[in-house]
């Protein structure tokens, strides 16, 4: 029987050593036991760190916290490649007429234009253009102007300003009468006066009726202001000396028979 064999007190005893013996080697096994290593090659491929996109193949060996120095400046700018684009025109856009050469340039205390009135001095051209509106002027028929007056570029200036629809129905507008009849003898009056020629040999040569344009009120004799009252008035006049020039209707006609212009005003 176990009883006869082994006491109680033995049993106890047994027990007790071998919870010892238990308690001594958790230790050293707990100490014999070490993290587990695994290679680069058995890490997922996701727990690897990723690189930036942008980041160049040397960025990874430069120490924390500095950056790639920029690339060195050069002189020459960037330019686009050849046929890309084209250099802006200078003539880029609508051409504007220039009106100041239709504006009066004599000023009191300035020198006295020469004064010409015998027109086979005139080239030809201007002198066949000048018999063609004094013709058409004096038909009384205003729409004898419109094939001198010409179109697009070419297209003779009317007023300081632009003039929008038909140059016919404008110069109608500026008489007094509704055909424009006051207009045609307005042209009559002007191209029977003296003329002056004016910047010649240069791009703005013309030949300018009436001679007034460029002759200072100041300077005008008796009989030129008898000239002068055959186109405007007396009222006219003295509203013009506040200007100190002409400033009433003046035609002009390039060298080549161009009609330049023919407008009135400041």
């Amino acid at each position: 029987m176990l009883e006869k064999h082994f006491s109680a007190p033995a049993i106890a005893r047994a027990f007790v050593i071998a919870a010892a013996s238990c308690a001594f080697s958790l230790p050293v096994a707990a100490a014999s036991r070490e993290p587990i290593q695994l290679a680069l090659s058995e890490l997922k491929k996701e727990e690897l760190p990723k690189p930036p996109e942008h980041a160049s193949p040397d960025a990874a060996q430069k120490p924390a916290g500095e950056t790639p120095a920029p690339p060195a400046a050069t002189d020459k700018p960037a330019t686009p490649d050849d046929g890309d684009t084209e250099p802006p025109s200078a003539n880029d856009g609508a051409v504007v007429p220039d009106s100041s050469i239709a504006m009066p340039n004599a000023k009191e205390g300035a020198a006295a234009a020469q004064v010409e009135y015998d027109l086979s001095k005139l080239p030809f051209p201007v002198r066949k253009m000048h018999e063609l509106i004094l013709t058409a002027a004096k038909s009384g028929n205003i729409e004898a102007l419109r094939p001198l007056i010409g179109s697009g570029d070419d297209v003779t200036m009317l007023s300081l300003t632009e003039v929008e629809g038909d140059p016919l129905a404008y110069l109608k507008s500026l008489a007094g009468d509704p055909d424009g009849m006051e207009i045609l003898a307005i042209l009559v009056d002007v191209l029977e006066s003296g003329y002056v020629h004016l910047d010649a040999g240069t791009p703005d040569e013309l030949y300018v009726w009436p001679y007034f344009f460029a002759y200072p009120l100041d300077k005008l004799d008796a009989k030129q202001k008898v000239e002068l009252f055959q186109i405007v008035t007396a009222g006219d006049y003295d509203e013009m000396k506040q200007f100190g020039t002409y400033v009433f209707y003046r035609l002009g006609i390039t060298p080549k028979g161009r009609w330049r212009f023919f407008v009135t005003g400041d």
